[in-house]
């Protein structure tokens, strides 16, 4: 894998996804070659739900909750329930990291497609908490900082769990 945070043009287009990608492919880096039983342990003890598989799914899901529930208005079918709000991390564990990397890889081919198909100033079919209406732009941005911010929580988690650093 090779890993970029330099776009290929100055547009801001081109400088938003290819964070978005960067970021992506961080989290990718921080799973390879973790044993099977590593990606499913919780060094935390304070954190039992903080595997790196239950970090990826979550990855993907919060993905599919602002480009498809959000942003094209698509009804909600994440795991999640209101029991169960962090469920997509809880059930991970019975999913092998190279499975939920992939369902991973596949999604963000699509939300590339979806991204490149509209305006940076498309604005979502859903208001957020505030009832405001973000924009894709914002989209972007906001999903750069919570990979951003989960590529700590994989970096910690992988280091506890194996010893492996970097990426």
């Amino acid at each position: 894998m090779t890993r970029t945070d330099t776009p290929p043009t100055w547009d801001e287009r081109a400088s938003l996804t290819t964070f978005l990608d960067y970021v992506r492919d961080t989290a990718r880096m921080k799973c390879e070659g973790v044993s099977p039983e590593d990606a499913r342990k919780a060094p935390l003890p304070g954190s039992p739900l903080m595997t790196l598989c239950g970090l990826i799914n979550h990855l993907r899901w919060v993905e599919y909750s602002w480009f498809e529930v959000m942003f094209l208005g698509e009804e909600d079918e994440g795991p999640w329930t209101d029991d169960d709000p962090d469920r997509e991390m809880r059930i991970a564990i019975d999913v092998p990291l190279a499975d939920l990397l992939a369902e991973y890889d596949a999604q963000s081919a699509r939300y590339r497609e979806l991204v490149a198909a509209h305006d940076l100033e498309a604005t979502a079919k859903r208001p957020i908490g505030d009832g405001r209406h973000v924009n894709l732009r914002w989209v972007l941005l906001h999903l750069i900082e919570e990979i951003a911010r989960h590529n700590g929580h994989l970096d910690i988690v992988r280091e506890l769990a194996d010893g492996r650093t970097g990426a």
